[in-house]
């Protein structure tokens, strides 16, 4: 599923895959590499919506003001309960794992308002 700027959609459900491990070990990494050398980061979704040490607020609270489930999976967790192993991460899909904001989108966002806005114009709730 390709979707423009204009497509909105009804889901269920969204899933979040970070372009990450998990693990305390990964997370770490992880940590030191946001502080370190942020521009290299590889995770955008990540970058976004977590602070160097915890949860964004704003997204926080953008998640408990919605209608629609949503699950989070680092890449690991994701493959291994859906068999799924080829794709670009970060990356969000519908509950039918069709892609609803695209590996390179996710990497072009500047902010996370720009992430919220995307959100706020695909779903039909």
């Amino acid at each position: 599923m390709n979707l423009d700027n204009t497509t909105q959609i009804k889901v269920e459900k969204l899933l979040f895959i970070y372009n990450a491990k998990s693990g305390v070990l990964n997370t770490f990494i992880d940590i030191g590499h946001k502080l370190l050398n942020p521009n290299t980061y590889p995770c955008n979704l990540c970058a976004l919506t977590y602070d160097t040490f915890s949860e964004n607020k704003k997204w926080a609270a953008f998640k408990a003001g919605t209608n629609i489930e949503m699950e989070f999976y680092h890449i690991d967790e994701f493959e291994k309960k859906y068999d799924s192993k080829n794709m670009k991460y970060p990356v969000v899909l519908d509950q039918n794992l069709g892609t609803v904001i695209s590996h390179s989108e996710l990497n072009n966002f500047n902010s996370l308002d720009e992430l919220i806005n995307r959100l706020n114009r695909l779903i039909i709730i």
